[in-house]
């Protein structure tokens, strides 16, 4: 693995004997660590919710008092002693499990590029659950001590947040990110200058500096336009994370394929496997070609030199999901390209052509499939889909034998799973249960766990999903321009003891976020009946451009703040991790209705089930896989729709199964420690078998198995 080429800053004001804590800012391996974050929260609780848990922001902010008396407390220094040790055994690992089980091939760099990262929510340089994949990647790549880098774009102004009008609308506001908050750091060149380097589009040059974060072994590069030298409208090129104008796109793609392609040669990183995370990237398949021919090859030896080694993940069926650019903008700002390539530009077009109904277009995903050995989708069902939408691309194969495998996702554990869960299977699992998380047999354990056990940290788990939407609330209140009939809507009425059913994701129209809201009056007489009363928490963000996503916002919320519902039904804005956290941990039932099969895989219902809370979800994407009929709910059936009356039949069977099935499961017979004995069955069965196949343990492996290893070859 490279070296950081970074310095730590030093300026933190800290008593000598706990001064480690400004390194341990600078490297992410504190967000999925429950002791090292407490050596913030630990010195000031309030505080530290107040700055978004941004480490930073608050030793900046510490009063010298209480930083003063944590380093005095001998508890605290003994925390603060095992949290170094675990870092600095984590740090320089020589026998991780990279390196027992394949020591020769560990040696080989695989670079990962992604057009988003979800790390933290104090980074916004994602927007849902594709960013927050390629962040959880990273962490298992870290902990299972995987060779990798990754690669993405610096977005200055962040993600939006999301404010909801008194009518529902969504409104977007920046996010600027202030750099100097964060813990990312400018790699530095042999002179301890900032790293640049230049793009040179058709008609004009674009400077790139290069920033690096630090996920606990895994270095993240990212490019960012924001200099001085270059013009007014190149300095906003990485400003935004998926710009709707289409020149801004296109670039922002050349920038992460090409612009990351070169980066890293500067950065003296030759990595021998390229990994594309969906294809805004695809771009460097031709970077790495040009490079070849600028050696002496012809084209086509450069592309099978190249190909063997690249590898693409497409994670969508969905068109807003594949790029596709209309020709004239291949002409502006790829015409520098193909003359390296030793290419004509209909021969250039022509490596990517894909003939529309409106016209022809340059397809960012067939240039991926067509330049890559290595192919996968996301899931079992979703190799199947891919296949038969990209069948064309080998109409001499059946398309059964069309060369597109799947990995199914999986989600990072130690990032999602609640604390008291973690040391909960440490007792019982012994302290290594995480290294053999992906371990069937192990998770055979469960039953030994004593229910009442399991059942408070559930509860406990709700009442801080509960508590922390209220103080939520009156912040909100307080600042100001929030109606009292928002507060209701946000949850100001939230019960814990009530099954609660969780809803969050991206707002697009496919994932059906109204399915539920299909017969109101049926619906209002569930969340309303006596003794047996339902809550529903929504939460997600539409993009902005998405005018129907934001319709389907505004449907939700209208229903939700309906005085007939008293409460029961909530929106919650500004969906983050941060929020994530607390619904994949404090919800009962998670539930997920999209259009079969547009959910490529879904990765939110996995983090509910590793923390205990039941899948309610359509056959779709990863849970056709996981439900067995014993841990979770289906809707509708295991087969594609066949007539437009799929979504009433899906609702109808929603509404069937929570009124005879759901419900009277969660409000009946209780044992003497008042637990739902059938419940937690369920719940066991559950953490049995969801928690060590879906997690990225098992699919790191995976990808280093089927994909990473024959690219290596």
């Amino acid at each position: 693995m490279p070296n950081f080429r970074t310095k730590l800053p030093n300026n933190f004001d800290l008593p000598r004997r706990i001064h480690r804590l400004g390194e341990l800012t600078y490297n992410l391996w504190w967000v999925w660590n429950p002791y090292a974050q407490r050596l913030f929260n630990r010195i000031d609780s309030e505080l530290w919710e107040r700055v978004n848990h941004n480490p930073i922001v608050f030793l900046r902010s510490i009063e010298r008092a209480a930083i003063n008396a944590a380093a005095q407390d001998n508890h605290y220094l003994e925390i603060y002693d095992k949290v170094f040790s675990e870092f600095d055994a984590y740090l320089g690992e020589e026998n991780t499990w990279c390196k027992r089980e394949y020591a020769e091939k560990c040696g080989s760099t695989i670079a990962y590029f992604s057009m988003e990262y979800g790390l933290h929510e104090i980074l916004q340089i994602y927007s849902g659950g594709l960013g927050v994949l390629s962040g959880d990647h990273l962490k298992e790549a870290s902990d299972l001590g995987l060779p990798l880098v990754g690669v993405g774009l610096m977005y200055r102004e962040g993600y939006f947040s999301q404010r909801i009008s008194e009518d529902g609308w969504q409104e977007a506001l920046n996010n600027p990110l202030d750099l100097n908050r964060l813990p990312v750091l400018p790699v530095l060149d042999d002179d301890g200058k900032p790293l640049t380097i230049t793009m040179n589009f058709p008609d004009r040059p674009v400077a790139l500096r290069v920033w690096e974060l630090r996920v606990g072994r895994v270095p993240l590069y990212l490019l960012d336009s924001d200099l001085d030298e270059n013009a007014p409208q190149d300095r906003q090129l990485t400003a935004r994370l998926y710009w709707s104008d289409l020149n801004l796109r296109v670039m922002q793609e050349v920038v992460l394929g090409v612009g990351g392609v070169r980066a890293l040669r500067m950065l003296g990183i030759n990595p021998t496997v390229w990994h594309m995370n969906e294809g805004h990237a695809a771009f460097l398949t031709m970077e790495r070609v040009r490079e070849k021919v600028l050696e002496g090859q012809s084209f086509e030896e450069a592309v099978e030199e190249t190909r063997k080694n690249n590898v693409f993940t497409t994670h969508t069926p969905v068109p807003a999901g594949n790029d596709e650019f209309p020709l004239w903008l291949v002409d502006k700002y790829l015409a520098t390209l193909w003359p390296d390539l030793g290419l004509t530009r209909d021969q250039f077009v022509d490596l990517a052509r894909h003939q529309q109904t409106w016209g022809e277009t340059f397809s960012m995903p067939i240039l991926a499939l067509r330049y890559s050995e290595g192919r996968n989708a996301v899931s079992e069902l979703h190799g199947r889909v891919s296949r038969a939408m990209w069948k064309g691309l080998w109409p001499h194969l059946p398309e059964e034998d069309v060369p597109i495998t799947y990995v199914t996702n999986g989600v990072h554990a130690p990032t999602w799973m609640a604390r008291r869960l973690r040391v909960l299977y440490e007792k019982y699992f012994g302290p290594d249960w995480l290294d053999r998380l992906d371990d069937p047999e192990m998770w055979e354990k469960i039953d030994s766990i004593p229910d009442v056990e399991l059942w408070e940290i559930r509860m406990h788990l709700k009442r801080k999903l509960v508590f922390y939407m209220s103080e939520r609330n009156r912040q909100r209140w307080m600042k100001g321009g929030f109606h009292p009939v928002q507060v209701i809507a946000s949850g100001a009425l939230l019960d814990p003891y009530v099954l609660t059913i969780g809803f969050a994701r991206r707002f697009a129209t496919y994932k059906r976020a109204n399915l539920i809201l299909s017969d109101l009056d049926r619906l209002l007489n569930l969340v309303n009946r006596p003794n047996r009363p339902v809550q529903i928490i929504f939460a997600g963000k539409a993009h902005p451009a998405d005018e129907p996503g934001k319709q389907l916002i505004q449907e939700v919320y209208r229903a939700v703040k309906k005085a007939e519902n008293g409460g029961r039904l909530v929106f919650l804005e500004d969906y983050d991790m941060n929020i994530a956290r607390y619904m994949v941990q404090g919800v009962d039932v998670w539930m997920n209705t999209p259009r079969r099969p547009n959910e490529a895989s879904g990765t939110s219902g996995m983090k509910a089930a590793m923390n205990g809370v039941l899948n309610f979800s359509v056959l779709d994407g990863w849970w056709r896989e996981a439900y067995n009929g014993r841990n979770g709910w289906a809707i509708g059936d295991d087969r594609d729709p066949v007539s437009q009356g799929q979504d009433k039949a899906d609702a109808d069977d929603l509404y069937a199964t929570l009124e005879n099935e759901i419900i009277p499961m969660y409000y009946g017979e209780r044992s003497g420690d008042s637990i739902p004995a059938e419940w937690m069955k369920r719940m066991k069965e559950t953490l049995r078998t969801v928690t060590p196949q879906f997690s990225t343990r098992r699919m790191l492996k995976e990808y280093l198995k089927n994909l990473y290893l024959p690219a290596m070859d």
